[in-house]
């Protein structure tokens, strides 16, 4: 699944597909283009995948200077406000779900998004910049340990 949160009001756009390659990512990016104000300026957050970064990517957002690409630094997902959403599809769609194939869950997928968009709010980040940047600090400090300098 690709997913796109607005954060200004909360809405998602979502989209299943069965494999996740450049050619999937190319085909979401596309429905955004279409579905979105031709004047807004979109940012997009995504994660160190390969799939983001494939040179057919970076042509065609060449090609489409509105949209702008910001990446998370490894191992911190939980920049990207989207993943919160993802977090509530899965604790209160998936994981209590019983689906018998993938166009089940696919047709769940889209109910919860469709559930969810007809009274959007934004997410509220709750959490002090004080204890993001410890954690932080504590990342890097387990990520280099060990290497030398």
């Amino acid at each position: 699944m690709f997913a796109a949160l607005n954060v200004a009001n909360g809405e998602v756009y979502g989209f299943c597909q069965e494999r996740h390659r450049h050619q999937e990512w190319l085909k979401f990016l596309r429905l955004l283009d279409y579905a979105m104000p031709a004047h807004l300026e979109l940012h997009l957050i995504g994660d160190n995948y390969a799939t983001h970064k494939h040179p057919k990517v970076q042509r065609w957002l060449a090609r489409h200077p509105r949209f702008h690409m910001h990446f998370t630094p490894t191992s911190a997902s939980w920049l990207n406000m989207v993943e919160r959403f993802f977090r509530d599809l899965t604790q209160n769609r998936l994981r209590p779900g019983i689906f018998r194939d993938l166009e089940e869950l696919i047709l769940a997928i889209g109910t919860y998004i469709d559930r969810h968009n007809e009274n959007p709010k934004p997410f509220i980040w709750t959490a002090r910049a004080s204890d993001i940047l410890e954690k932080v600090t504590r990342a890097r400090r387990t990520l280099y340990k060990g290497r030398s300098a």
